[in-house]
């Protein structure tokens, strides 16, 4: 069974060092997806921006700056508060909001407490898949018949044997 993990706060997208507009967030983990992080934006459009990023590149971003290319987070302080940047760019746009880092973190936290770091994998369920894919049919008759029959029989056979 697969766990969400939820989050809504309210981000702010910078438009200028004066001009600071809020925007609803919700930040979401789902372990069927264990390396990811996926924030909604909702910008008064009929659908909300989707952003979609590795977690670690978060929990980094959280005590140092990381990241690069689409994706850049960092940790400052504004008038005494501690907050997160992200740096989100696409062929749409670029943005950079800002988001509590108290908010940010505990909602982190609760994410590695679901799947610690490490544990990903186990969370796939890529062994037990592969286990029940590789696993022998026996009892299965015609199928394992087929399986062992040489598809492209040799030209000595006589009349199809």
């Amino acid at each position: 069974m697969h766990s969400v993990v939820e989050r809504e706060l309210e981000i702010k997208l910078i438009l200028s060092p004066e001009r600071l507009v809020a925007v609803p967030a919700r930040l979401t983990y789902r372990t069927a997806d264990p390396y990811a992080v996926h924030i909604a934006f909702h910008i008064g459009s009929e659908h909300p921006v989707h952003w979609t990023f590795a977690r670690e590149l978060l929990v980094e971003g959280v005590f140092r700056p990381c990241g690069h290319g689409d994706v850049r987070v960092w940790p400052t302080k504004v008038d005494g508060r501690g907050v997160v940047l992200m740096a989100l760019s696409s062929p749409d746009g670029d943005a950079l909001l800002e988001a509590p880092a108290a908010a940010v973190s505990a909602w982190l936290e609760r994410t590695l407490r679901v799947v610690p770091p490490g544990s990903e994998t186990e969370q796939l369920g890529i062994d037990d898949g592969l286990a029940e894919l590789l696993a022998p049919t026996f009892g299965c008759g015609r199928v394992d018949e087929l399986w062992l029959r040489d598809p492209w029989p040799s030209d000595e056979s006589k009349d199809g044997e």
